[in-house]
């Protein structure tokens, strides 16, 4: 009997820890996240929108962020190592306002965000840049376009971001180095081992690619 509520209590405490701690992500992969519809990147696990266009931008020969376009908008996604402690959003908000006039930092869905208009080579534009610490990683969501201003069309890009999943995985990595992606149709090392995918994708989603 003693063993049984021993085994019961071990079942309820998994139960819990599996639970969402909080209402909204980003997500750690390591944390209670909801099981919704999402593409494996590797990386990341991003929402299948359907009306999203859905690209991974590479860096020489590794995926490094995902792009999706809607609605005349652009939301770059990228996640990179950070130090155990917390605070590596505010050394990027710095290291971005001293590059780049005209952007301000004002209280976001996210949290503090920068927005503003930037020169760029089809000239000036709008722009916000959103970043959530996580445990060993920042996400980095840049928005661009219609949806800068538009704030309809910027919530569908939010709401994107907060039902990401971050697998930053246990290998060591530099400060701000990109954690590395895929493409869903590409096999993982434990795959390549013959070793049994935890969500095998039978049919996986188009997605093209940026150089």
């Amino acid at each position: 009997m003693f063993r049984r509520k021993r085994r019961e209590q071990a079942e309820q405490v998994v139960e819990a820890a599996a639970e969402p701690s909080r209402e909204s992500g980003p997500w750690d992969a390591d944390e209670g996240h909801p099981e919704t519809d999402r593409i494996d990147l590797g990386g990341l696990r991003v929402p299948h929108h359907p009306a999203f266009d859905i690209r991974l931008a590479a860096l020489g020969d590794q995926h490094v962020s995902v792009i999706a376009l809607y609605e005349e908008s652009t939301l770059q996604v990228q996640a990179v190592a950070a130090p155990k402690s917390a605070g590596l959003w505010e050394e990027v908000r710095t290291k971005i306002t001293s590059t780049s006039s005209g952007l301000s930092e004002q209280d976001g869905p996210l949290g503090v965000e920068l927005s503003g208009e930037v020169e760029s080579e089809d000239g000036r534009r709008q722009i916000r840049y959103l970043g959530v610490d996580g445990p060993r990683w920042l996400l980095l969501a840049i928005i661009s376009g219609r949806a800068a201003v538009d704030e309809k069309v910027g919530a569908e890009f939010v709401e994107f971001v907060k039902d990401i999943v971050v697998v930053r995985g246990t290998d060591p990595m530099a400060r701000e180095e990109p954690i590395p992606l895929r493409r869903p149709n590409e096999a993982t090392p434990q795959q390549e081992a013959g070793a049994p995918s935890l969500d095998p994708f039978k049919r996986g989603p188009e997605i093209s690619e940026i150089r």
